[in-house]
């Protein structure tokens, strides 16, 4: 076995480092689509009161919101261990995962700081299923080639 002298300065292809992205990734995007778009939509089919829907979504939504958070970190290290910290930055993949971190920070600091919105809540949570969405159109890590 002949070892080539640029063994050391390549990056390591886990497949495991793969699933665990795509699974990571599965979980918190199809969570925060289905959330939104199937299950209070079908609380309201149902017949439940619309405030119980909106007391469901409040209780819900920051679990989601920080279940999708975690997963986004746990993307980011597999992104980091593929690619490097200098092409992280760069690439549009550690774009949108810091981005999603931003958001999901300003979900949390909004409840938290007192700063009463309704609508800020709803536009983050939508803006980061929209960046997972986007996220889930990008090639895999170490499959790009």
């Amino acid at each position: 076995m002949r070892l080539s002298r640029f063994a050391i300065s390549e990056r390591r292809r886990s497949p495991a480092a793969v699933i665990s992205w795509q699974l990571a990734q599965t979980f918190w995007v199809g969570g925060l689509w289905l959330l939104h778009f199937v299950v209070l939509p079908a609380l309201g089919k149902v017949g439940l009161a619309p405030l119980l829907v909106d007391d469901i979504a409040s209780a819900l939504r920051p679990l989601l919101v920080g279940f999708a958070a975690f997963c986004v970190v746990l993307q980011a290290m597999v992104l980091v261990q593929v690619t490097g910290l200098v092409r992280f930055v760069r690439d549009l993949r550690g774009q949108l995962l810091l981005t999603i971190l931003l958001l999901a920070a300003s979900f949390f600091v909004e409840r938290v700081d007192g700063f009463e919105s309704v609508y800020w809540p709803v536009f983050s949570y939508l803006a980061i299923a929209c960046c997972g969405l986007m996220l889930v159109l990008q090639p895999l890590p170490g499959r790009e080639d």
